[in-house]
């Protein structure tokens, strides 16, 4: 089994995406968690753009990287989804960990009516949704 984490700032919108979407296009190879560097309250765009997928996230709790990080975890794959100078911010994990960096835009700082926060809350997740799938094609044929 492949364990990923992924991490955001908040855990509210782009870490809790691409978990999602890993957990839905991955199949079984794949152990998926998200945290954030400062957890904060699920992003409600996120969680309405993940139900035009299929994936209901309501009710879904932030959680902390340090506390992972306390807690012991190890993962094959730590990937960071936000912008590069806080992806230095995460902690180095034990073990055989390959981090990875993407860099998407943050909802949480869009400025706008409903109908454009939405929409380009929608079109970072399709910018998650072809990082993940071009990453579930580059892990699968090892395992």
């Amino acid at each position: 089994m492949v364990k990923v984490l992924f991490v955001c700032i908040h855990n509210s919108a782009r870490s809790q995406m691409a978990e999602a979407l890993l957990k839905k296009y991955g199949g079984e190879i794949f152990s998926v968690q998200s945290a954030g560097l400062e957890p904060g309250i699920l992003n409600p765009l996120a969680v309405e753009v993940l139900k035009e997928e299929g994936i209901d996230i309501t009710g879904k709790k932030t959680q902390s990287v340090f506390d992972l990080f306390k807690e012991g975890n190890l993962f094959h794959y730590v990937i960071t989804v936000c912008d590069e100078g806080n992806s230095q911010r995460c902690p180095i994990f034990p073990g055989q960990t390959s981090r990875i960096r993407w860099s998407f835009k943050d909802p949480s700082g869009f400025m706008g009516t409903y109908e454009e926060n939405i929409a380009q809350t929608r079109a970072v997740k399709e910018e998650i949704k072809e990082a993940v799938l071009a990453f579930i094609e580059m892990i699968e044929p090892q395992y």
